[in-house]
């Protein structure tokens, strides 16, 4: 069964959604500026690959080499994780702008809802006075 577009918005607490819309963005802004501090740790050297060396050294050389590939994994996962936090922050600041202008469109209903009452009651006593006339 289809939900209707209406339902859904109706369903949406709105008031909550606009009380909240800072603190988001408080939020993201201070993941971004945590996130952007950190820096990513520095890259070592793999080992030189000679293959005479006794094997406690051939292992030290093969952890020293997957060291440093879980360095660089690490060193991606941070740029991941700067772009995520990135996004966030631009989400966040647009989800703010947008609870802004639902803010300033439902003020305005509210005000053409009131003018349009007052017109049609106008309209109606016009009518009213010209029908007994």
């Amino acid at each position: 069964m289809a939900i209707s577009w209406l339902a859904v918005l109706q369903s949406v607490p709105w008031a909550d959604v606009m009380k909240n819309a800072p603190m988001v963005a408080d939020g993201a802004k201070k993941l971004w500026n945590a996130i952007a501090r950190k820096s990513p740790a520095p890259e070592m050297d793999g080992p030189t690959g000679q293959p005479d060396l006794p094997p406690e050294a051939q292992a030290i050389a093969t952890l020293q080499a997957r060291l440093a590939v879980v360095e660089a994994a690490s060193a991606d996962l941070h740029d991941q994780m700067l772009a995520s936090s990135e996004l966030i922050k631009a989400l966040a600041e647009q989800n703010t702008q947008l609870i802004k202008r639902i803010e300033a469109n439902r003020v305005r209903l509210l005000w053409l809802a009131g003018a349009t009452i007052i017109i049609g009651i106008l309209a109606l006593s016009n009518l009213a006075l010209a029908l007994v006339r």
